[in-house]
């Protein structure tokens, strides 16, 4: 997911690390490992401008979501 985000933002991996304040080498190896933790998913939607979501969907439709975006009212609902 993240290869494709860089692929779309025309942004190379390294390039990516270095803006979320990483070593190339070491970020590459999270991304080998699939160890990408979840802060630092939102460190990469908002230095490259995209939004980013992660959420649990219930039985009603509601949900449970958490967000990058600065005013979403459902960030932290809990």
């Amino acid at each position: 997911m993240i290869r494709a985000l860089c692929d779309k933002k025309n942004i190379s991996i390294a390039e990516l690390s270095r803006r979320i304040g990483q070593s190339p080498q070491n970020f590459s190896k999270k991304l080998k490992r699939n160890t990408v933790s979840l802060n630092e998913l939102i460190a990469i939607a908002d230095v490259l401008g995209v939004i980013f979501e992660q959420s649990f969907t219930l039985d009603d439709g509601s949900k449970i979501k958490l967000s990058n975006i600065k005013n979403d009212t459902e960030r932290l609902n809990t």
